[in-house]
C-alpha cells in the first residue's frame, strides 16, 4: 500500500534522535544527507552541499553549549535544561574549555547569551525544518520515483522542488545518451531545490532572528569543505568574505537578507561545491569526506574553536543595557 506524506516523513523522523538531543540530531541529519549523496553522488548534489551545510549548522549549536559549558561543570541548577540534553557530548568539555576564556566578556553576559541561544534556537529549527521539507521527497524518488513523487507533491512545492527532481530525473534518463546535457539538468535541478530550501523554508527563520544575532549568524555562515578537495583548491565559502567584514560588520549586508543570501549561494557557494565535485572524478577526497560525515565522524573541537575566534573579535555585539 501506498504510503502517504506524513507517513515518508514519519519514517525518516523515526531515524532521529528527539529533538532535544540537539548535536546527536544534528549529527544524523548531516549523516542522512550524506549518505544520500553516497548513493547517487551523480544525481543528488544538493543532498552533498546540504551535508557540509547542516555540519556548520552544529559547529555553531556546539559554540552556543561552549557558552554553556562553565555553568553547566560548576552544577549551575540555573542552566537551561535543552543544555544538560546535550548540544555537546561530555568528552568534548575539557577541550571546549580551553576555548572559552578568549571570547568576549560581553558573551557570558545574561541577557546577551539569552539573545543567542535564542536565535541559535532558531537555527536548529531551520535545520530540523529543511530536513522534514525535502529529506522525505529524496526517499520518495529514490524507492518509488518520479510518478509517486508527483502524486504526493504539494502546490507550493511544485515551482522549484517537483521542478527540480523533474529535471533531475530527466537528466538521470539522458546521462548515457547526452551526458553534457544530462549534468546540465542534473545541475540546474538541484538547484532549484536548493531555491524552494532557501526561499520556502529558511525565510521565516531568518526572519526571527534578532539584530545582533544577524551579524553573528552572518559571520558564523561558512561552507567549510577542507578535506573534501585536493590541496590547492578553494574549500571555503564565507559570507563575511563575499559581502565585506565591514558591511558584514555594520550590518548592512545581512545573511539573513534573502537577496543577498542567494548573491552569496550563486557567486561564491555553488563555483566552490562545483570545484569540489569536479574534483571528485579524478580524486578520493569528496568520497572520503562524506563517508565521514555519514557515520558520525566529526573534527568538533577545530570547528568550534575557528568559529570561537570569529566571535572573539565581534564589536558588533551589544553589551546588555543595548538589548
Amino acid at each position: 500500500m501506498k504510503k502517504t506524506r506524513d507517513e515518508w516523513k514519519q519514517v525518516l523522523e523515526q531515524e532521529l534522535p528527539p529533538r532535544e538531543s540537539i548535536v546527536l540530531r544534528n549529527r544524523a541529519i548531516t549523516a542522512h544527507y550524506a549518505k544520500l549523496f553516497l548513493r547517487e553522488p551523480s544525481l543528488f548534489k544538493w543532498a552533498g552541499m546540504a551535508a557540509f551545510a547542516s555540519n556548520q549548522v552544529g559547529v555553531a549549536l556546539a559554540f552556543v553549549e561552549l557558552l554553556e559549558t562553565p555553568r553547566r561543570m560548576m552544577g549551575d541548577d540555573a542552566a537551561d535544561s535543552s543544555s544538560r540534553q546535550g548540544f555537546m557530548p561530555l568528552e568534548m568539555a575539557a577541550g571546549a574549555l580551553r576555548m572559552v576564556f578568549s571570547l568576549p566578556v560581553s558573551l557570558y553576559d545574561t541577557a546577551v547569551r539569552q539573545v543567542l541561544l535564542d536565535d541559535l534556537q532558531e537555527i536548529r529549527q531551520g535545520n530540523n525544518a529543511i530536513y522534514n521539507d525535502i529529506a522525505w521527497a529524496h526517499e520518495v524518488y529514490l524507492r518509488c520515483g518520479i510518478g509517486e513523487l508527483e502524486e504526493l507533491t504539494e502546490e507550493s512545492e511544485k515551482e522549484y522542488m517537483l521542478t527540480g527532481f523533474r529535471m533531475i530525473d530527466e537528466g538521470r534518463r539522458s546521462l548515457s545518451s547526452d551526458p553534457r546535457r544530462a549534468e546540465e539538468l542534473i545541475r540546474e535541478g538541484n538547484v532549484l531545490l536548493l531555491r524552494h530550501e532557501q526561499i520556502n523554508t529558511l525565510r521565516p527563520v531568518f526572519e526571527a532572528i534578532s539584530p545582533p544575532g544577524r551579524i553573528v549568524v552572518s559571520f558564523g555562515s561558512e561552507l567549510d569543505f577542507s578535506g573534501a578537495i585536493p590541496p590547492g583548491h578553494r574549500d571555503r565559502a564565507s559570507f563575511a568574505e563575499h559581502a565585506g567584514y565591514f558591511e558584514t560588520l555594520g550590518g548592512v549586508k545581512s545573511v539573513t537578507d534573502s537577496r543577498e543570501r542567494w548573491a552569496w549561494i550563486e557567486e561564491q557557494v555553488l563555483p566552490v561545491w562545483r570545484d569540489v565535485d569536479r574534483c571528485s572524478h579524478d580524486s578520493p577526497h569528496l568520497q572520503e569526506r562524506m563517508r565521514q560525515l555519514a557515520s558520525g565522524e566529526t573534527s568538533m573541537l577545530q570547528d568550534i574553536a575557528r568559529f570561537a575566534s570569529t566571535m572573539s573579535f565581534l564589536p558588533g555585539i551589544p553589551p546588555a543595557a543595548e538589548l
